[in-house]
């Protein structure tokens, strides 16, 4: 299994940008895909997850300004980011919970099996 991020750079504050994740190695389609972050100091937190008919749910601190999405027949995870505050700032990473075949079970970080590298995303 391979997951693949991308897109991560720098904005201001108040701008935008999009983050992909492109899946390899698994059957996308049955999985819980989810965006995670992790801020210097702090510790790894979920932000989104969607499920395997497109269903996706937000941490409270990213309702309303991100949307995450996923492409099943090109096996990309999607993130798109409006809005952004310097708080959003950290390495963004994808993850994949295969455990309940594309159902999602919570954001928390031990439900997830297989993980991306990271991409950063500085906001100022």
């Amino acid at each position: 299994v391979q997951l693949v991020e991308s897109g991560g750079g720098s904005a201001q504050a108040g701008g935008s940008l999009r983050l992909s994740c492109a899946a390899s190695g698994l059957t996308y389609s049955s999985v819980c895909m989810a965006w995670f972050r992790q801020a210097p100091g702090k510790e790894r937190e979920g932000v989104a997850f969607i499920n395997r008919v497109g269903l996706a749910r937000y941490d409270d601190s990213v309702k309303g300004r991100f949307t995450c999405s996923k492409d099943n027949a090109k096996r990309i995870l999607y993130l798109q980011m409006n809005s952004l505050k310097p708080e959003d700032t950290a390495i963004y990473y994808c993850a994949a919970d295969a455990a309940l075949g594309g159902y999602c079970r919570s954001l928390a970080r031990t439900n997830y099996n297989y993980w991306g590298q990271g991409t950063q995303v500085t906001v100022s």
